[in-house]
């Protein structure tokens, strides 16, 4: 964990909720300051959200403030009906499936987790593929990626995925089911 990610640790864990959403207002009002808080204590959740997404560290600290920026031009939009976190965490998803869909990237037209097989290797290869999740999530297809983490990960809906992503509800239980394969093939090999 980097020295920035620890002290955003730290200060979140020092806050009340109360003294977040106290921020939230003021940062609402346009209180820069206020909207630092806010910042360092979701920041380190956000970064995780990104890069378990995206399965690049660069990447997900790009978008980490690219989210922010967004939240900041649109905190305005936020209604408490919900909590900040939740409103937070919807807006960061957002991002990242917009900055994947724009990216246009050959792996997003992969449907089929049987396009993507790992070829036979020696024995260093094969235990080098024992690995962590996070490693093994970075290796999926991006749609496939993608929907695993918002059902399985996050507690999306197969609809709720649908309308965020822009596939059919259908589409997404089967990256939903090919994700899981994959990942069980990766972590069992």
């Amino acid at each position: 964990m980097s020295a920035r990610a620890s002290e955003s640790s730290r200060i979140s864990a020092e806050l009340t909720s109360a003294q977040i959403d106290d921020a939230v207002r003021r940062a609402r009002q346009g209180d820069v300051g206020a909207f630092e808080i806010v910042y360092r204590a979701h920041a380190t959740r956000i970064h995780g959200l990104c890069r378990r997404m995206t399965g690049d560290d660069a990447q997900a600290r790009d978008l980490v403030q690219d989210v922010f920026v967004r939240a900041w031009e649109r905190l305005t939009t936020f209604k408490e009906q919900s909590a900040f976190a939740t409103w937070l965490h919807r807006l960061a998803v957002n991002v990242v499936l917009e900055q994947l869909r724009s990216r246009k990237r050959d792996d997003t037209r992969h449907t089929d987790a049987g396009d993507w097989i790992p070829g036979p290797g020696s024995m260093g290869d094969r235990l080098d593929a024992r690995m962590d999740l996070d490693t093994a999530l970075a290796r999926l297809p991006t749609g496939a990626r993608t929907v695993f983490l918002l059902h399985d990960i996050e507690g999306y809906s197969h609809d709720e995925i649908a309308q965020m992503t822009g596939i059919a509800p259908g589409t997404a239980r089967a990256q939903l089911w090919r994700a899981r394969r994959a990942l069980m093939g990766m972590l069992d090999a």
